[in-house]
């Protein structure tokens, strides 16, 4: 249990792991018991397990949002599209259960595609801007920005998802090839 944790996250924290672990055939008790709360008190929190979706998907956007909508004063915007993406790698490596989580959420969508765009709406505009800057100044190649970003991010949540049953050490040398990896999918 989340002892340090309010309720609210505590019950989040437990929905995320238990969804994980079984899916959505995990019942509003069973999350309840995870979180250390009686189920009547999950309620004053959640009223539905769809809002309790929701929830999910907002802590996860939240979270995302904190770590990787940073301000970057580097000058250079090949240099702020790099250190971007050693912050997404750093960010998906660092919490495994998130990243789990963000990848059932984002295969399994529980809600729909225009509410999910919303919730990650200042995310994917981050990126997208990123990717534009760079182009302007004729670092990356000309495409959809949306697009190139989207395939950075699941080109970087595939491969650490795979990386994770490699028992060896995860390196900062291997942080820096998949950043590299990341950066030549999309030069100019």
């Amino acid at each position: 249990m989340d002892i340090g944790l309010d309720k609210h996250e505590r019950i989040l924290a437990a929905a995320g792991r238990l969804v994980v672990r079984n899916g959505l055939q995990c019942s509003m008790a069973a999350i309840a018991e995870e979180a250390g709360v009686a189920t009547g008190s999950l309620y004053n929190y959640f009223d539905s397990k769809d809002a309790l979706v929701r929830g999910l998907y907002d802590r996860v956007a939240i979270e995302m949002t904190e770590a990787l909508v940073a301000p970057d004063t580097d000058p250079d915007p090949a240099q702020r599209l790099q250190n971007y993406f050693a912050r997404y790698i750093d960010f998906i490596w660092e919490d495994e259960n998130r990243a789990w989580l963000f990848n059932y959420l984002e295969a399994t969508p529980l809600i729909s595609h225009g509410d999910a765009a919303d919730i990650f709406a200042p995310l994917v505009q981050h990126g997208r801007a990123l990717i534009e800057a760079a182009q302007a100044a004729g670092a990356v190649r000309q495409g959809p920005s949306g697009l190139m970003m989207s395939f950075v991010r699941g080109a970087v949540r595939n491969l650490l998802k795979h990386r994770r049953h490699d028992d060896s050490e995860f390196r900062e040398e291997a942080r820096r090839e998949i950043s590299r990896m990341c950066w030549d999918a999309i030069k100019a």
